[in-house]
């Protein structure tokens, strides 16, 4: 989606016969810190061995996120927030999902409600395809509310499914916008199929790629300036699949939209599963943005925050062959 697409770049100049990249990369390398200076000097030199200092690391600056990217991303955060937290007010007034066009509460695909125990004290019970778990305080029951997520969770915090679906909507059209404004601004300037379009090299080094995020270990130095295959491959999935899934889904939930498009009530397999599968687009996003989030920690919080309101990114350089000769 717009917002947690970061916009790619290019190194480099074309030739004259050939426009410059899309992105042209300005950089500002400047050194961290001065280089030690040498100590131990003596009258006579020939008695000292040789010394050469190591050459400090430098930083280069980078200008990566134009402006209309900055802006697209920083209009997703509060939007994304509201459509998920009116989102879950909504579907605490049904808290169940199923598949096809009708409702079979004894078969239900997900449940969340409260119950009463055998000794008589209220629990949060969740139906996951048959399979029940006690979510107590969490999904069901909390706080001495039979809500399927907690008040906290939702927006408006009390039962107001009205008021919720009037945030749902006016928001859903707001992200569609947005969206829409990010993805022909993506096409047309080619970040798509330059930046984010996995090549075969990047195909062929997943395995490297799920290995090295695993163990926590990030591109550094040149690497840092370039999306890595797993990057892509999520962006790709957020952009073209999960965000449609996301639009068309909640069009299909709606009576007036599907007497005008009837079809797509015939692609989805009838309201209820497009609700199914609207939830679970939805959680497939929450997951993507807790991840982006957990990223932009781990590789540095301060200089990720920084490119997305200035957009200079500082990407750190080690001096190759930088040595001491005893």
């Amino acid at each position: 989606m717009a917002s947690l697409i970061h916009e790619g770049f290019r190194i480099g100049q074309g030739r004259e016969s050939e426009p410059v990249a899309e992105l042209t990369m300005r950089s500002e390398p400047f050194p961290l810190e001065e280089p030690s200076a040498l100590a131990g000097f003596t009258a006579n030199q020939r008695d000292v061995p040789a010394v050469r200092p190591a050459l400090a690391p430098v930083a280069e600056k980078v200008y990566r996120h134009r402006l209309p990217v900055r802006i697209s991303h920083w209009l997703n955060v509060p939007i994304l927030i509201i459509l998920i937290m009116s989102g879950l007010q909504i579907f605490n007034a049904h808290p169940a999902l199923y598949w096809g066009d009708r409702s079979d509460r004894d078969q239900p695909l997900l449940s969340i409600r409260a119950m009463k125990a055998e000794n008589g004290e209220m629990r949060g019970i969740t139906t996951i395809v048959g399979h029940k778990f006690d979510t107590t305080g969490v999904l069901g029951y909390s706080d001495g509310s039979r809500r399927a997520f907690p008040a906290w969770a939702t927006v408006p915090s009390t039962k107001f499914l009205a008021m919720g679906r009037q945030w749902h909507l006016f928001f859903a059209w707001l992200l569609v916008i947005n969206g829409l404004a990010f993805t022909a601004y993506a096409l047309i300037s080619r970040h798509v199929t330059r930046d984010l379009a996995p090549s075969g090299k990047d195909l062929r080094g997943i395995g490297k790629a799920v290995k090295d995020h695993v163990v926590l270990r990030h591109p550094k130095g040149d690497e840092a300036k370039r999306y890595n295959v797993l990057q892509k491959l999520a962006y790709i999935v957020i952009l073209f699949v999960v965000a449609p899934l996301i639009i068309l889904t909640g069009l299909t939930m709606s009576p007036t939209i599907d007497t005008a498009f009837p079809w797509l009530l015939t692609i989805f397999g009838g309201r209820q599963a497009a609700r199914t599968i609207h939830f679970i687009a939805c959680f497939s996003f929450v997951g993507f943005i807790v991840v982006h989030v957990v990223e932009v920690i781990l590789t540095g919080f301060f200089n990720n925050i920084r490119s997305m309101v200035t957009g200079w990114f500082v990407v750190k350089h080690e001096h190759e062959g930088a040595s001491h000769e005893a």
